[in-house]
């Protein structure tokens, strides 16, 4: 079976300790590969061209059954249609993610954008505000590609929270 794109196989955008943990079949449907194809050749590989080497993909595709098992998970992610990616440059040491951040941003069509955790923006004390990961969504239908960026933090009881990203 052809691989997604040409830097990504399907086993990286499968991939799952979790699902391997709990003895979960993570294995995508025809129209889940279909959008996993699309996100890798019209994110991923722009991505990895401009970080110049390998880049990470710390999450892919997650079944219905993976997704309830991983802590913190949104029961809509976008992982469970293909549709997104949690990419890390730090695996790597390929740029930063930050930079990987306002590559996509600026150049790039995607439904949501996802500064996860990390050091914030907004945060006065980190010398260089940075990401733990960035989460990207895409969908082939330029409709729902509107855009949405958000920054991911945890609350004081350590809930995951939401804001819009502002530069």
């Amino acid at each position: 079976m052809k691989n997604p794109s040409a830097h990504t196989t399907w086993a990286e955008v499968t991939k799952s300790q979790t699902a391997e943990r709990y003895g979960i079949d993570n294995m995508p449907t025809p129209t889940h590969k279909a959008n996993l194809v699309a996100i890798c050749q019209n994110v991923f590989e722009p991505c990895r061209e401009f970080v110049g080497g390998p880049l990470h993909i710390s999450s892919g595709y997650r079944s219905r059954t993976l997704n309830n098992k991983t802590p913190g998970a949104s029961k809509t992610s976008d992982h469970l249609t293909g549709n997104a990616l949690d990419l890390d440059c730090d695996h790597f040491g390929n740029g930063t993610n930050a930079e990987l951040f306002h590559f996509i941003l600026d150049n790039l069509q995607f439904s949501q954008l996802i500064w996860e955790h990390g050091n914030h923006p907004w945060n006065s004390k980190a010398e260089t505000p940075q990401p733990a990961w960035v989460h990207v969504s895409f969908f082939t239908d330029p409709s729902k590609n509107n855009g949405q960026v958000l920054v991911a933090s945890r609350d004081a009881a350590g809930r995951t929270i939401y804001r819009r990203y502002v530069r």
